[in-house]
C-alpha cells in the first residue's frame, strides 16, 4: 500500500510515519524542506528513537520525499495513486495544500479510480479533516464533488504524542515519547476495509478530542504557567516541584470531573489516564522549555480553549473549577518579553481594568465569572 503524507517534520516522521510504516505502507513525504526531502530520497529510510530508558530504535524504510514547491505534479500523481492521504503540517498550513489534494482527486476521477480513499488531517485542532475538505472543495467542479461524496472520506482525527524540539546531525533522526494515541472518526471514513493497527476507530470522536484537549493540553499548559510562576525554565524542572505537581493534579481532577459527567468516561480508567499524562510530563528524557509550551497566552485564554471552556462548562454543571481559575490568573501574570502575545497581554493590563481585559481576551459574557477571575488576580 502507498500513503501520501504532507509534512516531513518530526511529528510526521516520528508519529504518523511510524504507524503507516508499521501497517505496511510505503510513504511519499511531501514538504518544502529541501534538506529533509533530499535526505529521504538519498536514503529511503530513517530512524526513530524512543525517549525513555530503553532508547529503543525503530527503523522506517520504503520512504521518499516530494517537494511540493518545486515538483507539484509529482505530489498530484502521488495523491491520485494513494491508498491513504495524511497530514501533519499545522492547522495554518492546511489551506496551502488543498489545491494539490484537489488536483490529485481530479486525476483519480479522470483515471476512473473507484477505490475509496480517506484523507486524514492529523493536526492539533478540532475538525481538522473536515476543515481541509472545505478548502479542497473550493478547487473542485460539481462532478468532482459528487465523486468525493461517493469515494473520498475526510474523517476527523484526534492525535497525541509529545515530540520535543530537537537538533541532530542526521536531519532524519527523530526522538519521540513512547506514548502515542491516534483516534479516527469511523463514521466519516470511506475506506471501511482499511483499519490501521495502533489506531482506534470510534463512532463519536468528540469525547476523545475533549479528553485530550482538557487533559493533555490543559495539563501541559498548567505545568508551564505554574512553573513560570515559580521561576522555572523547563517542564521537567517545574513538575519536580511538589507545588506544580499538586496544581497539575488538582486541575486534571477538575477537568476529569467534567469529562466524566459529560461523556460518562469510567472513573477508574480516567484516573489511570491522568496518571499516564502526569508520567509523560515527568519523563526526564524529554526536556521542553516553558517558553515554548506557554507561548501565545491570549490564544490559550480563548472562549473554546483549554481553560475557559472547561471553566464555563463546570460552572454550568455546578462543579468545582477553582484550580483552573488559579492557572488563568497565572496566565494573566505571564510576562515573557520574547512572546508577542505575552507582551500584548501585559500591554492591555497596563491600559485597562483587569475585568475589561478578561472579557476582551476570553469573550466571556458571564459577569459573575469575570468578577471571580478578576478578584483572584487582584489578590
Amino acid at each position: 500500500m502507498q500513503a501520501t503524507h504532507f509534512g516531513a517534520g518530526n511529528i510526521g516522521r516520528g508519529f504518523i510515519g511510524e504507524i503507516l510504516a508499521k501497517n505496511g505502507f510505503s510513504i511519499d513525504f511531501v514538504d518544502i524542506n529541501e534538506t529533509i526531502i533530499n535526505a529521504l530520497n538519498e536514503r529511503n529510510e530513517y530512524t526513530i528513537q524512543l525517549a525513555d530508558e530503553s532508547q529503543k530504535e525503530i527503523h522506517v524504510s520504503n520512504v521518499d520525499g516530494l517537494n511540493n514547491q518545486t515538483n507539484p505534479e509529482a505530489v498530484i500523481d502521488s495523491v491520485s495513486k494513494a491508498d491513504m492521504v495524511t497530514t501533519a503540517i499545522g492547522p495554518n498550513i492546511l489551506p496551502f495544500i488543498a489545491e494539490l489534494i484537489a488536483k490529485g482527486i481530479q486525476k483519480r476521477r479522470n483515471e476512473g479510480n473507484k477505490e475509496p480513499l480517506d484523507v486524514v488531517a492529523c493536526e492539533n485542532m478540532i475538525g481538522g479533516s473536515q476543515f481541509l475538505l472545505e478548502k479542497v472543495q473550493a478547487f473542485l467542479s460539481d462532478e468532482d464533488k459528487e465523486y468525493v461524496d461517493t469515494y473520498i472520506g475526510f474523517p476527523n482525527a484526534a492525535v497525541d504524542r509529545i515530540v520535543p524540539i530537537q537538533h541532530h546531525e542526521d536531519p532524519l533522526f527523530v526522538s519521540v515519547e513512547p506514548f502515542s494515541e491516534w483516534v479516527i472518526d469511523a463514521t466519516q471514513s470511506k475506506n471501511k476495509e482499511l483499519r490501521l493497527e495502533d489506531v482506534e476507530y470510534v463512532e463519536d470522536l468528540e469525547p476523545y478530542i475533549e479528553r485530550k484537549l482538557f487533559s493533555v493540553n490543559t495539563g501541559h499548559a498548567t505545568v508551564a504557567y505554574s512553573g513560570a510562576y515559580e521561576g522555572y525554565k523547563t517542564i521537567d524542572e517545574a513538575i519536580a516541584d511538589q507545588r506544580v505537581l499538586e496544581k497539575l493534579r488538582a486541575v486534571l481532577g477538575e477537568t476529569g470531573s467534567l469529562l466524566i459527567d459529560k461523556w460518562q468516561f469510567d472513573q477508574e480508567k480516567h484516573s489511570a489516564y491522568i496518571d499516564k499524562i502526569v508520567s509523560r510530563f515527568e519523563n526526564k528524557y524529554i526536556s521542553d522549555s516553558i517558553s515554548r509550551v506557554a507561548r501565545t497566552p491570549i490564544r490559550k485564554l480563548g472562549f473554546d480553549e483549554r481553560f475557559i471552556r472547561p471553566i464555563r462548562e463546570l460552572k454550568e454543571r455546578g462543579l468545582a473549577y477553582t484550580n483552573l481559575v488559579d492557572v488563568v490568573v497565572m496566565i494573566l501574570n505571564y510576562d515573557d518579553p520574547n512572546d508577542e502575545q505575552s507582551v500584548e497581554l501585559q500591554g492591555y493590563l497596563k491600559k485597562k481594568s483587569v475585568a475589561e481585559v478578561i472579557q476582551q481576551v476570553t469573550d466571556l459574557q458571564d459577569d459573575e465569572l469575570i468578577a471571580e477571575i478578576a478578584a483572584k488576580y487582584q489578590k
